[in-house]
């Protein structure tokens, strides 16, 4: 089937507006213009391990604050976004950078490098905006433009189990206290993801990717954001069970991450 009858998200969905007052992390940004990162970009970019002198590709860079701290590790940083928005935002983040830092819009299903560039391909907050054909063809060119024995590393949220299993049972447990929680989980906290998340992982699903576009020692794994809530003993014991215990906390826990290695063939 062409690609002009396959879904896909329209890159003006994507304001200055969604990315400097929605999109992961934008209150750290706002506030730091990119020195700081929010506590899921900062666990995530750790997972990455860049070290000088390597190349590192961020696929959705959005505002831009990624790129700098790959800099101030010594490596050498590129961004793709399709949103003209992130593009503009990325290069004013990044034009006093010491090093060059190369941002381009593209699509993610054609990055513009040749095979075996980066040694680092990150992925952060992308994975739910991308229908799934869109996500194999990501993917499968990530896979390309990786050296052998690079590495990807994705972060998406929400967790898919949650939304669909654990999201009515802690909706009606919250609305029996009287609070306010919408009948669509992807509006909670973010309308803006009612109409740009299309694509939800869960463990399984997220490792099924991964290893179809050929990708090896594939981690999958679960966290939560910190929980500040004051609530008696009953509630405090049931979130320890339901955020700790398997199986339980593969539908409680809300943020998928995981890495993946190209093949050294």
């Amino acid at each position: 089937m062409p690609e002009l009858n396959k879904p896909s998200l329209p890159s003006t969905l994507y304001t200055e507006e969604y990315f400097l007052s929605a999109c992961e992390g934008y209150e750290e940004f706002v506030e730091s213009q990119g020195d700081r990162l929010s506590r899921r970009l900062s666990e995530a970019f750790a997972y990455a391990e860049v070290k000088p002198g390597m190349q590192v590709l961020d696929v959705g860079c959005g505002r831009g604050e990624i790129l700098r701290h790959v800099t101030k590790l010594g490596a050498r940083a590129y961004g793709v976004d399709y949103a003209e928005v992130a593009v503009h935002l990325s290069r004013e983040a990044t034009q006093n950078e010491p090093m060059p830092i190369g941002v381009y819009r593209t699509d993610a299903k054609r990055l513009p490098y040749p095979s075996g560039t980066f040694d680092r391909i990150l992925m952060f907050d992308v994975v739910e905006h991308l229908y799934p054909w869109e996500l194999n063809a990501a993917l499968s060119d990530i896979y390309r433009v990786l050296k052998p024995d690079g590495m990807i590393v994705v972060h998406t949220a929400p967790n898919r189990w949650y939304d669909q299993y654990a999201y009515p049972l802690v909706r009606f447990i919250r609305r029996l206290q009287g609070k306010e929680y919408p009948a669509n989980p992807r509006a909670l906290n973010v309308a803006a993801n009612v109409e740009v998340h299309v694509n939800e992982q869960d463990i399984r699903s997220l490792r099924r990717y991964l290893r179809r576009a050929g990708f090896r020692q594939v981690r999958v794994w679960l966290k939560s954001p910190p929980q500040h809530r004051h609530e008696n003993a009953a509630f405090r014991m049931s979130r320890h069970v339901l955020f700790n215990w398997a199986p339980f906390r593969w539908f409680f826990e809300r943020e998928v991450f995981a890495v993946g290695v190209k093949r050294n063939s």
